[in-house]
């Protein structure tokens, strides 16, 4: 019998990513796992202190991480910084945006208009943005990912979520144009998608997020990075163009 085991390797070894928000609480979980299946991090952000908290993490667990404060909305900076990790790192190989989107929970009877389209424009603008300044270095090489968050909701049968889902539904009109456009040239472009995850919520809300799930219960934030890292790694080179739902059956496809 053949006992000979393919040698073990980290998912994400001697890549490189990108990571908008990553001193945030989704952003974080991200950076430390990508970290800890060998990727090399390079988290932005507006604020340094949280950015310089995940990578303290990264770092006292023997993960290679640096920060920068850099505007995700603003093109000149974004593009100054990726051309900068990738002069330095041999090029991009994932790029997630995880900055906060302007949540406007107000019926969209009573939301004025200047507002509604002015949250639109903030996140049109920003994965275009950050999209865009990766792509250019990734179809170089032949390969890259892109990871948005958040997710599409067909059923949508839920008043009072104003802007939120609305924005949701543009980033993934874009992630399909994005994956048509880029997969010829070898770069993946998905979604994940959790539906909440009460690690990040209070303890109420939390216990009703994971009462409307099939499982019961919500995907953690070690979930996220877990599940980020494999969608990441060449291990899931045949999925694009797709959300990855992990919602624990709170979303039902």
């Amino acid at each position: 019998m053949d006992t000979t085991t393919r040698e073990e390797t980290m998912l994400l070894e001697k890549k490189t990513a990108v990571i908008y928000g990553g001193g945030g609480t989704i952003g974080g979980a991200m950076a430390r796992a990508f970290a800890a299946e060998g990727a090399r991090v390079f988290l932005a952000g507006r604020t340094p202190e949280p950015l310089e908290a995940v990578a303290a993490d990264v770092r006292a667990v023997g993960g290679l991480a640096e920060t920068a404060v850099v505007d995700a909305l603003d093109e000149a900076a974004v593009n100054g910084w990726v051309d900068s990790v990738a002069g330095r790192a041999d090029g991009i190989d994932v790029s997630v945006n995880m900055i906060s989107h302007e949540a406007l929970f107000t019926p969209l009877l009573d939301m004025p208009t200047d507002a509604f389209a002015r949250s639109l424009e903030r996140v049109a603008r920003t994965y275009m943005i950050t999209n865009r300044a990766a792509a250019r270095h990734m179809v170089e090489r032949g390969s890259g990912v892109i990871l948005h968050f958040g997710g599409g909701d067909t059923t949508n049968a839920m008043p009072g979520l104003g802007n939120v889902q609305v924005g949701y539904e543009l980033v993934e009109a874009m992630r399909r144009q994005w994956a048509c456009e880029l997969g010829p040239r070898g770069v993946r472009v998905l979604t994940l998608r959790t539906g909440g995850i009460a690690d990040s919520a209070t303890d109420e809300i939390g216990r009703r997020m994971a009462e409307g799930t099939l499982l019961k219960r919500t995907a953690t934030l070690e979930d996220v990075g877990r599940v980020a890292a494999f969608v990441a790694s060449d291990d899931a080179r045949t999925l694009t163009s797709t959300q990855v739902n992990i919602s624990c059956g709170a979303l039902v496809d």
